[in-house]
């Protein structure tokens, strides 16, 4: 994963609509990407839609806003309509993102381990730099903890 001050390293995945995406694509605004499990499922929801409701804010922090999980293009396209989101989301289906920014690991529901997204949260700079990291946060902490550090940036 890469380290605050650190250049987050680029990729390349397909949106909602089939679009290839490249976080290098957005130099010179912020990014906020965050990783979540399912499209649909309530914490995922509660995550996007809490990054959609504040949608005016971070786009005045002249941030990007972009959703990461294992789901495929047309689920992604079925949440957005559903929740009226207003940014894109990226499929990731073999994880290779996920696990090169350590948000895909061993988790563990009712006394059973699997392999899951662990919810996470990072801020990109204008300059490709990680400037926040947020691994391991629920949901409502993600929303929260997003908006105040672009607050102060």
């Amino acid at each position: 994963m890469p380290q605050k001050g650190e250049m987050a390293p680029d990729f390349e995945l397909l949106n909602q609509k089939g679009e290839a995406i490249k976080l290098s694509d957005f130099r010179g605004k912020k990014v906020l990407l965050f990783a979540y499990p399912k499209a649909g499922t309530s914490g995922c929801t509660v995550q996007a839609c809490g990054f959609r409701d504040n949608f005016a804010e971070l786009e005045t922090a002249d941030a990007v806003v972009l959703g990461l999980s294992p789901d495929e293009p047309t689920a992604l396209a079925t949440w957005i309509d559903k929740e009226a989101l207003q940014y894109d989301l990226l499929s990731d289906p073999n994880h290779q993102v996920l696990e090169a920014w350590e948000a895909w690991g061993e988790k563990s529901m009712y006394g059973k381990k699997y392999m899951g997204v662990i919810r996470s949260h990072w801020i990109i700079g204008e300059d490709g730099r990680v400037l926040d990291a947020q691994l391991k946060v629920s949901p409502k902490k993600s929303i929260e903890k997003a908006l105040k550090f672009l607050a102060r940036s």
